[in-house]
């Protein structure tokens, strides 16, 4: 019960978040001294979850249906599956 309550919780949350993020002005550039091209930049956050989705083959809303804490740990498995190098 109470893990169903969290996830509502955080469903809820997450959805206000996900509508004050819409006006809010994000810094263009680089991330994290990642080059980001600026297709990238104009996306929305449904926009470049659906560009992922797209890009691995994925249903529609599977990616941007996750929760963020899944989205990382993908993110990870998927650059440890790619052997990026680390800058040192």
């Amino acid at each position: 019960m109470i893990q169903w309550m969290i996830r509502k919780t955080i469903k809820v949350m997450g959805t206000v978040y996900v509508i004050l993020d819409k006006f809010l002005k994000h810094e263009t550039g680089d991330i994290l001294g990642t080059p980001i091209d600026d297709d990238f930049e104009s996306m929305s956050r449904k926009e470049l979850c659906r560009y992922i989705e797209h890009k691995f083959g994925w249903e529609d809303d599977a990616f941007w249906n996750l929760e963020s804490t899944q989205k990382i740990r993908l993110c990870c498995q998927i650059a440890r599956n790619n052997k990026f190098k680390v800058k040192k």
